[in-house]
């Protein structure tokens, strides 16, 4: 039941992005930074914690849970070293995923061939 949610919320929210890169005339890039700016925004209200406890990866692998995820390694980092805190927090909470993400497109891109027009 657990996958079934994930997969449900995760696909709503899918769709819903889907359905802004259609019916409006905003680039992909403006609603993925949106995406990932209104996550910090619903992380410092408190309202997306409790919905990805309930929501699971449904809920922290799409771009909003990057951006909840930004927020609480700031605010974390905050808490701990003030203001510098707000220049390591970010960082800090992200980097395995970022990491992985420059990793793992690098080896597709060492076995896969670009289709650029000449």
């Amino acid at each position: 039941m657990i996958f079934l949610k994930a997969f449900v919320v995760g696909g709503i929210i899918c769709a819903i992005v889907q359905i802004f890169i259609d019916k409006t005339k905003l680039m992909p890039g403006r609603i993925m930074v949106s995406l990932v700016c209104l996550g910090v925004v619903l992380g410092a209200i408190g309202v997306y914690e409790p919905f990805a406890k309930w929501a699971g990866a449904g809920a922290t692998v799409p771009l909003l849970g990057f951006g909840n995820n930004l927020y609480k390694g700031m605010k974390e980092a905050i808490d701990e070293d003030g203001f510098l805190g707000l220049f390591r927090g970010g960082f800090t909470s992200s980097s395995v995923g970022i990491s992985a993400a420059l990793i793992f497109g690098y080896v597709v891109s060492i076995f896969s061939k670009s289709k650029m027009p000449k």
